[in-house]
């Protein structure tokens, strides 16, 4: 079985469309590998607060985009070019993801943390959810292996969180600063908006040892 440990911030762009690709060369192109992907936080705006930042004023604070629209275009035609309906435009705040990335980390015991990071991903991007609150994490939890009140306590738990502000550092100090980051067999890594072909032939790589 293939190990692949991926690195991620659920509000990251091309973490969708590097999620998405990963999935779509697993079954496109390696379609009897057995994998095991293994999901990590990184924190990208750890102190994001409740009500979320702003977009459009995040990006002219931080970059001084005037137009965010224009911005989004070269993410936006990625994402198109791998069949994934990408309009940054939709969804215009960034929301905590401590508790989020905590359900995916309890995921790990259910089975479940690939699927449930992609979940809370799509939600947040495709339906324009707010991520940063537990019961929505709570609703989209329950398919993936959670009892409703049980994930709303650990999204609520600080010992959870805490969890997550650790494993984030030790990425951190791992050198893992571009997300998303994908490490393959413990060994091959490449980071950041890799095509499909550079995703497959990480793979073939480790295949091939």
């Amino acid at each position: 079985m293939l190990q692949i440990d991926l690195y991620t911030e659920i509000t990251c762009p091309w973490c969708i469309i590097g999620q998405h690709r990963l999935d779509k060369v697993l079954k496109e192109r390696f379609p009897d590998l057995p994998v095991d992907i293994r999901h990590h936080p990184v924190l990208l705006m750890p102190d994001t607060p409740a009500e979320g930042l702003y977009i459009p004023d995040l990006l002219f604070k931080r970059y001084g985009v005037t137009d965010p629209k224009a911005s989004f275009a070269r993410a936006e035609a990625e994402a198109r070019a791998s069949g994934l309906d990408l309009d940054l435009g939709r969804q215009p705040y960034a929301y905590p993801t401590q508790a989020a990335h905590a359900l995916i980390k309890a995921a790990g015991a259910r089975g479940t943390q690939h699927q449930l990071a992609v979940a809370f991903t799509e939600a947040h991007f495709l339906q324009a959810r707010n991520i940063g609150k537990a019961d929505v994490l709570a609703d989209i939890a329950v398919a993936h292996g959670f009892e409703r009140d049980e994930a709303l306590a650990i999204a609520r738990d600080p010992a959870w969180r805490a969890r997550v502000e650790q494993s984030a550092a030790a990425s951190a100090a791992a050198g893992v600063h571009s997300v998303p980051h994908f490490v393959f067999g413990g060994h091959v890594a490449i980071n950041g908006g890799r095509s499909e072909d550079e995703i497959a032939q990480a793979i073939c790589e480790v295949a091939s040892r």
